[in-house]
């Protein structure tokens, strides 16, 4: 596939609302699309600028827009919301990003000084991969070569095993229904190679980046989650001690979906002092 000459806006189906000044970007996570922030964007309609966009493959975003190139690694998609930064000429943004998209959205920081001036992450990992003995993200490098065999090949199979994990225990059903088809409706092609980028990327040392020179950051964390286990937090309280660490006492990986009302006051909490 070759990388679409389409206005950003347009080919990441970005859309704006609200009716505040200061922007605040919501980013979904991997193999959802910005339905998934229905529960938690409206909340601040009436104080941002409320943005919300498709990565590329997932949602109504342009699939001719995929680059085998330039989205092989994670720093490809940063670019492509740095992209919608300067398109909509949005400075100083609230950027919210949930899982791979927390990354993202500290690449796309990087790589376009001024556009971003906070960062929520919502149940981030700067690494999937286990790297013993000093870092241990979750998974083996086998289990995540299954997982994209299985997203080419077994689609239904794939969303049977990382939905439920995602949701996490206790929740409505419905949650993870929903995930399913999220995940079955987009692109495989596309999606396995983000899958690549996502599980198989290591972005440990643009953390220590970010640490050394600081924006205001807001991570969000799940008591229970199997995707970003407790080491992952452990090791991003040693990297960032200058980051505001909260805790969710409950299960899965989705905060924003599963519990909303907690992932609100701690954003608010959060936009308020940044």
């Amino acid at each position: 596939m070759k990388h679409s000459a389409k206005d950003p806006l347009l080919r990441s189906h970005v859309v704006f609302s609200g009716s505040g000044t200061r922007p605040m970007i919501f980013a979904h996570g991997f193999g959802c699309d910005q339905s998934m922030w229905r529960y938690v964007a409206p909340a601040f309609e009436s104080t941002h600028r409320v943005v919300r966009f498709d990565h590329i493959g997932c949602g109504n975003s342009d699939l001719a827009s995929f680059d085998e190139h330039r989205h092989a690694s994670l720093q490809g998609w940063a670019q492509d919301v740095a992209d919608i930064l300067e398109a909509a000429d949005l400075r100083d943004a609230v950027f919210v990003g949930h899982s791979v998209s927390a990354m993202i959205g500290l690449l796309a920081a990087q790589a376009a000084p001024g556009r971003i001036g906070a960062l929520a992450m919502l149940s981030p990992s700067p690494r999937y991969l286990n790297d013993p003995p000093d870092y241990i993200g979750g998974f083996e490098r086998g289990d995540i070569d299954v997982l994209l065999d299985m997203i080419e090949n077994n689609m239904l199979g794939w969303a049977d095993f990382l939905a439920p994990m995602v949701v996490g225990n206790g929740h409505a059903p419905e949650l993870v229904d929903e995930l399913k088809a999220s995940f079955c409706a987009i692109d495989p092609y596309i999606t396995r190679r983000f899958a690549a980028a996502t599980f198989l990327g290591d972005q440990r040392a643009d953390v220590a980046a970010a640490a050394r020179a600081p924006l205001p950051t807001l991570v969000v964390e799940m008591a229970h989650d199997a995707i970003a286990p407790p080491t992952v937090s452990r090791h991003l309280k040693e990297q960032w001690p200058h980051a505001r660490f909260e805790m969710i006492d409950g299960s899965g990986h989705s905060p924003h979906m599963t519990h909303p009302a907690e992932t609100v006051s701690f954003l608010r909490a959060f936009v308020g002092s940044s």
